[in-house]
C-alpha cells in the first residue's frame, strides 16, 4: 500500500456520496460531481488501493440473530497491548479494537448471539490471551447512533436513518422477532 495522498474535494464528495450508498453507479457519482464515470472508477480504485476507502455492507446485529453487543475494557501487562490487540483482532466476535489511554488499555467492541456465548467468549478465549489482566464488560442495551459518515462534508450516513422502532425503542428489536 503507497502511503496515500492528500484528498481534494472532488474525493471527499465521492466518499460521502459512498458513505451514504455503497451501491451507487459511477455514472450516477459523475453526474453528481461533474467528472467522468471513468475518473470516478479510477478515483474509488486509488482511495481503496490506499487504504482510505473501503465498501461494505453494514448490518443492524440485533435484528440479524446476534442479542449481545458489548464493550469491553481490558487492562494489561505493561508492553503488551499491542500483541493482545492482535490477539483481539483475530476473535471473530470483534467489531471494533483499539488501544487506549485512561482506566483501560484496550477497548473493544463485541458482537455474540447471546449470553451463553458471550460467557464462551470471556471465559474460554478472551481471558485466556495473553497479557490481559482484567475487563470490564458494558452491555449495549439501545443504540442511538450509529455513523460512519467520518470527516468528508455534510453527509448524514447512519444505519439507523432506516425506519425501524419508534424514536424511544433504540434498534433493540427483539420483541419483533
Amino acid at each position: 500500500m503507497s502511503s496515500p495522498s492528500p484528498l481534494d474535494d472532488i474525493d471527499r464528495r465521492i466518499i460521502a456520496i459512498l458513505q451514504t450508498d455503497g451501491r451507487r453507479a459511477y455514472s450516477l457519482i459523475a453526474s453528481d460531481v461533474g467528472i467522468p464515470a471513468s475518473s470516478v472508477r479510477y478515483r474509488v480504485q486509488r482511495l481503496k488501493e490506499a487504504g482510505i476507502l473501503q465498501v461494505v455492507g453494514i448490518a443492524n446485529p440485533l435484528t440479524i440473530g446476534f442479542d449481545r453487543l458489548a464493550m469491553i475494557g481490558i487492562r494489561v501487562r505493561p508492553g503488551t497491548a499491542p500483541s493482545v490487540c492482535r490477539a483481539l483482532r483475530e476473535l471473530p466476535e470483534t467489531a471494533y479494537v483499539i488501544m487506549t489511554a485512561g482506566g483501560f488499555d484496550i477497548m473493544a467492541e463485541v458482537i455474540c448471539r447471546d449470553t451463553d456465548h458471550f460467557t464462551d467468549l470471556m471465559t474460554r478465549r478472551l481471558h485466556l490471551i495473553d497479557g490481559i489482566v482484567s475487563t470490564d464488560s458494558f452491555f449495549v442495551l439501545e443504540v442511538h447512533k450509529l455513523a460512519y459518515g467520518w470527516g468528508v462534508g455534510e453527509v448524514e450516513t447512519s444505519i439507523l436513518d432506516a425506519p425501524g422502532p419508534p424514536d424511544d425503542a433504540g434498534i433493540d428489536q427483539r420483541a419483533d422477532r
